[in-house]
């Protein structure tokens, strides 16, 4: 049976008499089941014991919540107030904050809400941050404050958006990467970057919101570390797919920036992390933009006519990872790109010459996916021949981080029962379109799983069912970590995997088979 991370118990006490003198404290510890073990009541809730117990009759609701060893009465309120019963759960990226907040007594999510990271403006990259935090006091302390301030604006957000007063949030769990859990902890991260990359802390564990400076009652959990680059965010995302509990080999990727990817069964995990650059996230192109209002998510090429959607059907702003993935696989199959990825100049007229952005005085090709008179800017939006060539490095970093770990088993891609997509990028990806340019291995599609937000679907779960505590501890001492950089052929492979789909077109049946197909029908 599941239990919640936090509970509720109606209790209906006898009052004092000369016979019985016993404390209130005492009065309500006696009372909790003893499944609760030793109870432990902190000093500010013992202060509000008296005469409230008394103005109640006796008839108390006790607020339990669970904090890492035992269990910690939160509140003592008079009456009966067993029906609400609330969490938030909470996926803390270096660029978006996402928190839902749960009743937690049917698992409703009751609103999700999202912000942008308030240390955004002490640099874009993570390392930046770093930098400014290193060996200062005064600037660690600062960046600690405006990452608590990003929690107390979300947390307000979220009370604003369902109405339950953030006094009501009993605990609240946290999936995020390891250098994001220093600047919660206020703690240096320069350790994470520096050799033997060792963090100050891997597993904080249950820690009191107040003294995050998070404005909320109870007990703030953050998911543990298993490497500097592998963070809680991945850890919370395995708890959620149940990856570690199967006997069946599975694979969990989640790719923006960096690559974090996990492989393996009950058996045993073998996990690695690396930069897959800022394509993913639409951030090679000029007109690259996160999956948001306006951004290019999907593209089809029909009958040698460009067609293209938009996340809320908004006119064209820019171009999000997803869409460039399709773009790709369309541009691939309709010969309007070769196999290795360049534009084929008078294959259509979307193929046009454009001056190089980073250069003006040179010219480039390009394809226009937006005319002018479509877009929002009122302007060309373009993907250049340069965008497609750092796209296709980012992409073949993916495809060989997938087929390295995999080999490390003596395992080929075939073997795989579950191909897990994780993140912002996956929640849009079209998997047809990814094992076109050769993304991932080509596999009967009914093994990929799109989970988008696992890290937030872990703290969720977590809220839920206590037993995902012990998912986490049990994935932290099955995972081995790999350091990608330390493999001798890696270089050789990630070369080989920038061809569309791959050097080997054996290895992608299905690819092959649509060619062919194509050719036949005069398409390419």
């Amino acid at each position: 049976m599941q239990q919640t991370i936090s509970r509720k118990i109606y209790l209906e006490l006898p009052a004092p008499t000369e016979d019985d003198a016993r404390g209130d404290r005492e009065r309500i510890l006696e009372a909790i089941p003893p499944e609760y073990g030793e109870v432990r009541m902190p000093l500010p809730v013992l202060r509000t014991l008296y005469p409230m117990c008394r103005d109640a009759a006796y008839h108390l609701t006790v607020t339990l919540v669970f904090c890492g060893t035992l269990w910690e009465v939160l509140r003592v309120e008079p009456s009966d107030t067993t029906d609400r019963l609330y969490g938030a759960a909470v996926d803390y990226g270096s660029t978006t904050l996402v928190m839902q907040v749960v009743d937690l007594l049917t698992g409703e999510v009751l609103t999700e809400q999202s912000i942008f990271n308030r240390q955004i403006p002490y640099g874009e990259e993570i390392l930046s941050r770093i930098f400014y935090t290193k060996d200062n006091p005064e600037h660690l302390k600062e960046l600690q404050q405006v990452t608590a301030d990003s929690f107390n604006a979300l947390v307000e957000k979220c009370e604003r958006a369902c109405g339950i007063p953030k006094e009501q949030y009993t605990a609240m769990t946290v999936g995020g990467n390891t250098t994001m859990m220093h600047f919660l902890l206020g703690l240096y991260p320069w350790p994470i970057f520096e050799t033997p990359y060792a963090p100050v802390a891997e597993n904080p564990g249950f820690l009191r919101a107040e003294a995050l400076g998070i404005h909320l009652p109870g007990y703030v959990y953050l998911f543990p570390a298993a490497a500097n680059y592998l963070g809680g965010d991945i850890i919370s995302g395995l708890t959620a797919t149940g990856i570690d509990e199967s006997p069946e080999l599975s694979v969990f990727i989640d790719i923006g920036t960096n690559g974090e990817l996990v492989a393996g069964n009950s058996e045993f995990l073998l996990a690695g992390a690396g930069a897959a650059g800022p394509a993913l996230e639409g951030g090679i192109s000029r007109y690259g933009m996160r999956a948001d209002t306006g951004a290019v998510d999907r593209v089809r090429i029909v009958d040698g006519k460009l067609q293209i959607h938009t996340i809320g059907e908004a006119s064209p702003r820019g171009i999000c990872g997803s869409g460039i993935v399709d773009l790709l696989a369309e541009l691939f199959l309709n010969g309007w790109v070769d196999s290795l990825g360049r534009l084929n100049e008078g294959r259509s007229e979307r193929i046009i010459t454009v001056k190089n952005h980073l250069d003006e005085e040179q010219t480039e090709l390009a394809v226009c996916y937006a005319w002018a008179d479509e877009s929002a800017q009122g302007e060309n939006l373009v993907f250049t021949q340069h965008d497609i060539t750092e796209f296709m490095r980012t992409k073949a970093a993916a495809h060989t981080m997938v087929s390295y770990l995999i080999e490390s088993f003596g395992l080929e891609a075939a073997d795989v029962k579950r191909f897990y997509l994780a993140g912002a990028f996956g929640k849009y990806l079209n998997v047809e379109s990814a094992v076109t340019i050769g993304m991932y291995p080509d596999l009967p599609r009914e093994k990929f799983v799109l989970i988008g937000n696992a890290s937030l679907k872990g703290a969720y779960r977590l809220l839920l069912d206590l037993s995902a505590l012990e998912a986490a501890q049990r994935i932290l001492k099955k995972i081995t970590y790999v350091q990608f950089a330390n493999a001798g052929d890696f270089v050789e492979k990630m070369h080989a995997a920038q061809f569309l789909p791959y050097t080997d077109l054996t290895q992608y049946p299905s690819v092959k088979k649509k060619l062919e197909e194509r050719k036949q029908c005069g398409f390419c």
